[in-house]
């Protein structure tokens, strides 16, 4: 099962600190929401941030990263519970974030997660890779139209329309298959897999990886990420923070 890395792969605030990529004063009240998420992900305090982003273990010099911000931002849907549990007319995920492609002279890329606070959006994560601008552009060619999603549990990216799932990973392909599955059958094979794991469950109580973590505590939503996918409900709960999120490396367990 994958587990995203939350203690070992999330900066929190006072780590930020400690590193200079936030002020302490901007860390107790963090920088006024942006009017969309797109202004957010290029202010210049971002910017500033990614710049040390990039220079991490000496990849790029701070003063030479010049990163930039390409194009606009994606929603990025997660694996509902509500879809989970069998509930009829809900959508099979639910928009956690929106995410943006930041690029640096060298050629690394990340992405810039935000979400919408009290009077306009604000980064809350910094992710290595650019996966969910690449898997909605993929998605997007792959079934026009078709909603794409990521399964956190295993890491998989989908899209979907209509009846018909399709994958767009690997991940993806050992869960469904190739040539993909039907709504219906993957409504039941989530539902075997992550069903006794849903909020209020025996094993949410305990707060166990992988299974559904509880609602972001500054929004109202179903938590459709669980343990493994945490890093922006995580990152809401942490004032001004842009957590570092590694992907691949040390994900599973």
């Amino acid at each position: 099962m994958t587990v995203r890395a939350t203690a070992a792969g999330l900066l929190t605030v006072t780590a930020l600190v400690v590193l200079g990529a936030l002020p302490e004063a901007a860390a107790a009240e963090g920088p006024p929401p942006a009017p969309t998420p797109e202004r957010a992900a290029s202010a210049p305090g971002t910017l500033d941030t990614l710049s040390r982003f990039f220079a991490r273990d000496g990849a790029v010099a701070r003063s030479a990263a010049a990163p930039r911000v390409e194009g606009g931002s994606v929603p990025v849907r997660i694996l509902s519970p509500d879809f989970v549990a069998g509930k009829a007319g809900v959508p099979v995920a639910e928009v956690e974030f929106r995410a943006s492609r930041a690029v640096s002279s060298d050629g690394q890329k990340a992405s810039l997660w935000t979400v919408k606070r009290a009077g306009g959006w604000q980064v809350v994560n910094i992710a290595t890779g650019d996966d969910e601008i690449r898997y909605a552009e993929q998605g997007g060619r792959v079934l026009p139209g078709g909603l794409v999603f990521r399964e956190p549990q295993i890491d998989a990216w989908y899209v979907q329309k209509g009846t018909k799932v399709l994958p767009l990973d690997e991940d993806a392909v050992r869960a469904v298959g190739r040539n993909g599955t039907s709504l219906t059958a993957y409504r039941d094979r989530v539902a075997r897999a992550y069903g006794d794991k849903l909020p209020g469950s025996a094993y949410a109580k305990k707060g166990a990886a992988g299974g559904y973590g509880a609602a972001a505590p500054e929004e109202k939503r179903s938590a459709g990420t669980t343990a493994a996918g945490l890093g922006a409900v995580l990152a809401l709960a942490l004032t001004a923070t842009t957590a570092i999120r590694r992907r691949r490396g040390a994900e599973r367990t």
